[in-house]
């Protein structure tokens, strides 16, 4: 995959065959990139899952929070990571770990090693975008 140039194909079918989403890196916080986003995708007809140790057991957006993908019950069909650029690798991980068929780094986040580790396991990654933008650009209806 060119992480450089996504076809709006490749951004549809991810964004039109994903129904759980894992939030790693979710805020409580209004003013995070991440609240908003969670909140975006909810109203969309997605199922969000927030995951952050700093919030486990509270609830954001009525969801309960996670304190790492690896505690989320049941499949996760994507990850959509909001960390810190170091941390990136070890979301990748975890992500890979749990089986996860979408790997999306947000805005400003990319990392091509960790992301061919995932795509040499058959997970498809997306690199510095946010579904929060790609889904109205892409004209795709809520669920």
């Amino acid at each position: 995959m060119d992480h450089d140039h996504y076809p709006d194909a490749y951004l549809r079918d991810i964004l039109e065959s994903v129904h759980r989403i894992a939030v790693v890196g979710a805020s409580k916080r209004p003013q995070r990139p991440s609240h908003g986003v969670m909140r975006y995708l909810q109203s969309r007809g997605y199922r969000t899952i927030p995951v952050n140790p700093n919030a486990a057991g509270e609830r954001i957006h009525g969801e309960l929070c996670f304190a790492s993908l690896d505690e989320v019950p049941g499949a996760v069909d994507m990850a959509d990571i909001f960390r810190r650029s170091d941390a990136v690798p070890a979301a990748i991980d975890d992500a890979i770990r749990k089986g996860v068929r979408v790997i999306w780094l947000q805005l400003g986040l990319r990392n091509d090693l960790a992301a061919a580790r995932a795509e040499a396991k058959g997970i498809r990654v997306v690199m510095d975008r946010c579904p929060a933008i790609e889904i109205p650009r892409l004209g795709l209806l809520p669920r």
